[in-house]
């Protein structure tokens, strides 16, 4: 009788046993059938999420391809952590404290990131308001050259002698930012100084021919020419006008030769820098040691 009840028990504990496992099967199937779905429809939307994103950023022309490339990402992968989570709690995981989590490590994540969360964050306002555009030169405190990449972390320039400069984004975003191409037109000033002795109407008269006989120089604003100081040695006289940024440094190079050759076909001279020195008498020198003032050349 013993044998026989064991026998029994473990029959019927085997049938409980099979059961339990029946149900949990067909519970955990539905579950995993439904994941499957969840994933496979968070992976499609994702993607078309991602597209319309970047499409629709697209029709805003403001808006770099950086960014709109960006934005779309960030788009996609929230999508598919949200499909994640949903997928867990297909199967009874508590996503409470997942999220939790998820947010911690977020945190420590930014907080070990720092310095390189600020150069996104920069990044994105230099896209944004756009300070700067490549093709554009720049001067930021130092930090010099033709604009050819504006990325999320850093800006690749090239200087001026052809030298490659990869500056962060923060660097350039907390400081005062000079582009030199931004604008259409610039003013440029010549100065030379002159003799004391010579003509300042005709030196004048000279710049003002130089400027009015280039047809890169802008007839408005109009050119024009003054004394800018009287210097040590010489009367500075100045010649300014306005001039198309592609024009700048050619047209101040060649006006600048022009002129000097302008001078001395009229006789204008540009003196080198002068000192006048004066001898004082020292008391009990002999005679033969007085002496005037006497210029010489510095």
């Amino acid at each position: 009788m013993d044998i026989e009840a064991a026998e029994t028990n473990i029959v019927s504990t085997a049938e409980l046993m099979w059961a339990q496992v029946r149900e949990f099967a067909l519970a955990y199937a539905i579950s995993a059938v439904g994941a499957v779905i969840l994933i496979l429809v968070g992976f499609v939307a994702a993607r078309m999420l991602e597209r319309w994103t970047r499409a629709g950023l697209a029709r805003f022309p403001g808006v770099d391809e950086t960014l709109r490339r960006f934005f779309s990402k960030i788009v996609r992968y929230a999508v598919l952590i949200l499909v994640g989570v949903t997928v867990l709690a297909q199967f009874g995981v508590q996503t409470a404290s997942i999220i939790a989590a998820l947010g911690a490590a977020g945190l420590a994540i930014g907080l070990a990131l720092q310095g390189t969360l600020q150069n996104i964050a920069a990044g994105i306002m230099l896209l944004v308001l756009k300070p700067f555009r490549v093709g554009e030169y720049i001067d930021a405190s130092g930090i010099a050259g033709t604009v050819e990449e504006i990325g999320l972390f850093a800006t690749e320039l090239k200087a001026a002698d052809g030298v490659f400069v990869m500056a962060p984004n923060s660097e350039l975003w907390n400081k005062a930012v000079t582009n030199y191409s931004r604008n259409a037109v610039r003013r440029n000033d010549i100065a030379i100084g002159i003799g004391y002795d010579d003509d300042i109407g005709l030196a004048q008269k000279l710049m003002m021919n130089l400027a009015t006989g280039d047809n890169r120089v802008l007839a408005a604003p109009a050119a024009e020419t003054f004394v800018d100081a009287l210097a040590d040695s010489s009367v500075v006289v100045t010649l300014r006008y306005w001039t198309a940024t592609s024009d700048f440094w050619q047209t101040r190079f060649d006006l600048t030769k022009a002129a000097k050759q302008a001078f001395d076909e009229n006789g204008i001279s540009i003196p080198f820098p002068q000192r006048q020195l004066h001898f004082v008498q020292a008391d009990g020198a002999p005679p033969s040691a007085k002496a005037g003032g006497k210029a010489v050349a510095g």
